[in-house]
């Protein structure tokens, strides 16, 4: 069951929603969901919102979302410098030079997969 953002949640709330839902494998972009949230330009607050996930229960998979070319650009705020990469390699992403591969084949688009 796939939920919908709510207009009773804050923007962060909605995005923690949004980012609980991509599948292990997938990746998503900060941009794709500020635009299925109705914030086209907000996809840095959506960064911001990621900057806060690691403290908020239930647990957001935070690494599975990364910029518009498929780099790793929030990987400085887990951990460690690698967690990121590690956590997406555990699920069978591929990352050569903080750049994910097959970028294209592995984005998940909220827009299209939550009707």
């Amino acid at each position: 069951m796939t939920k919908k953002p709510s207009t009773d949640y804050t923007f962060f709330e909605n995005v923690f929603e949004v980012v609980r839902q991509i599948p292990a494998g997938r990746i998503c972009t900060y941009g794709a969901i500020a635009s299925y949230l109705g914030s086209r330009q907000s996809a840095r607050m959506v960064g911001w919102a990621m900057n806060q996930a690691h403290h908020v229960t239930p647990y957001i998979p935070a690494h599975r979302v990364v910029n518009r070319n498929g780099v790793l650009t929030g990987k400085h705020h887990f951990a460690t410098i690698d967690a990121m990469q590690k956590a997406l390699e555990q699920e069978g992403i591929v990352i050569i030079d903080d750049t994910v591969q097959n970028f294209r084949q592995l984005l998940w688009d909220p827009a299209n997969e939550l009707l």
